[in-house]
């Protein structure tokens, strides 16, 4: 006779119920995956008008958004797609936008294309990667994705396929993606950035940044799968898989409001402001974007990140036993003597518009030095806009690991600077 317990006895029931519960809460989470992720239906609209006008105002937001950075591949036409861009998931490539037929969007409608940027989803239904920032996107009004989808159709039809993503198992399934996006994604529920009390100006800024500019694709921090985290504070984060960190673009405690938007307009126009010059990324979002903004759209845009919650100035954060000795800090100082004062000056001061200033330069103090040791290591260029067609650039200094991180030093905590010191360890994890 077997003695083996049916599952009905009363000790088996337990159990019973922990997995029914399990499959239970297993189907509730995959329901509430899939209501997330649904993209209600709504009726067809009107083909846009496709005069000049509407062609126009299309190449601008085009430019607002800096399309053609991503979506053209070295050597290629503009906007034909086929540009790699790595992830800390794989490589995703940018897709073709001109109107071809077969590769690109030539049979795409203007609802099509607005669904791709405000639900992020393509024409055949498929998800989107948020690679491609429809994150962002998703607060354009219709009537923009309407002006760009007419622009786009008016460039001349490339036929590129677009590379197979490179993305790794399993972000490469529609599965991941659909939990991604139940996660971390909602659609704007209106694409105009109303806040109360706030005026046309600030909402025009508001718009600008959160949306077409998406500058929260680079200047807030994000979590271990991609997402930006508090995408409107805008408290910078370090640009994955590349050797800058995007800098806080909140206002400085302390500082007239009116001068840091001066800064702001400034540096996005010529790529220059009286405290610092765009380098790295920053600097090809100047020339590509933000040097062909109008402007009113960059005195907004400015007004809207000097409304940002204010931060306190970098404290001054003693470094190792090491960087306070007398003889290193004279060799530090010897050594800015002999290859950076000759531009930046004696004490940091820089010469306006030509070379850039070190005391009081943001990039020099911020909590991260990486962004400076990157410029001393390898040379800093600021970028060629219509403002300022031949900027100087600054030869790399050649530098062994003790002296970058001695220089770096000197010039964090000098001139009124107060930014931590380096050590030789951090100069040598620099790329």
């Amino acid at each position: 006779m077997s003695t083996s317990r049916p599952p009905d006895t009363p000790q088996g029931r337990p159990m019973a119920r922990v997995l029914v519960m399990l499959l239970g809460m297993l189907t509730a989470a995959a329901a509430a995956v899939v209501w997330l992720n649904h993209t209600p239906d709504s009726a067809p609209s009107p083909a846009p008008r496709a005069d000049a006008a509407t062609v126009a105002r299309g190449a601008y937001l085009a430019r607002v958004g800096n399309c053609a950075a991503c979506h053209t591949a070295r050597g290629s036409q503009a906007y034909a797609g086929g540009r790699g861009l790595p992830t800390p998931f794989g490589t995703v490539y940018a897709g073709n936008l001109t109107p071809d037929d077969e590769t690109g969007l030539g049979r795409w409608s203007a609802d099509d294309f607005w669904r791709a940027l405000h639900h992020g989803r393509s024409r055949d239904g498929r998800l989107l990667t948020p690679a491609f920032p429809y994150t962002a996107f998703t607060q354009v009004s219709r009537d923009d994705s309407d002006a760009l989808y007419v622009y786009l159709r008016s460039l001349a039809p490339v036929a590129q396929p677009t590379t197979a993503s490179g993305l790794r198992f399993p972000f490469n399934t529609q599965a991941a993606l659909a939990v991604w996006r139940a996660l971390y994604f909602r659609p704007a529920a209106s694409a105009a950035a109303a806040e109360p009390g706030r005026s046309a100006e600030w909402q025009r800024g508001a718009y600008l940044v959160r949306g077409l500019g998406h500058c929260a694709a680079c200047h807030a921090p994000r979590n271990a799968l991609g997402a930006t985290r508090q995408a409107d504070r805008l408290a910078g984060g370090a640009l994955p898989l590349q050797p800058w960190f995007a800098p806080d673009l909140a206002p400085l405690a302390g500082v007239p409001l009116d001068r840091q938007q001066r800064d702001v307009v400034d540096l996005l126009r010529t790529g220059m402001s009286a405290h610092g010059t765009a380098g790295g990324p920053m600097a090809e979002v100047v020339v590509g974007s933000t040097q062909h903004w109008t402007d009113p759209d960059l005195q907004a845009a400015a007004v809207y990140l000097t409304s940002l919650p204010t931060r306190q100035p970098p404290a001054s954060a003693p470094g190792p036993a090491d960087t306070d000795n007398a003889a290193q800090t004279a060799r530090a100082k010897a050594l800015y003597t002999h290859q950076c004062a000759g531009c930046h000056g004696a004490h940091g001061e820089g010469a306006p518009g030509v070379y850039p200033p070190l005391a009081g330069n943001p990039s020099v103090t911020l909590a991260d030095a990486g962004n400076a040791m990157q410029v001393i290591r390898h040379g800093g260029f600021a970028p060629q806009t219509r403002a300022h067609p031949r900027p100087f650039g600054m030869p790399p200094a050649g530098l062994s690991h003790q002296d970058l991180a001695d220089v770096t030093t000197f010039i964090r905590q000098s001139w009124g600077n107060q930014a931590g010191a380096v050590t030789v360890q951090e100069a040598m994890r620099a790329p």
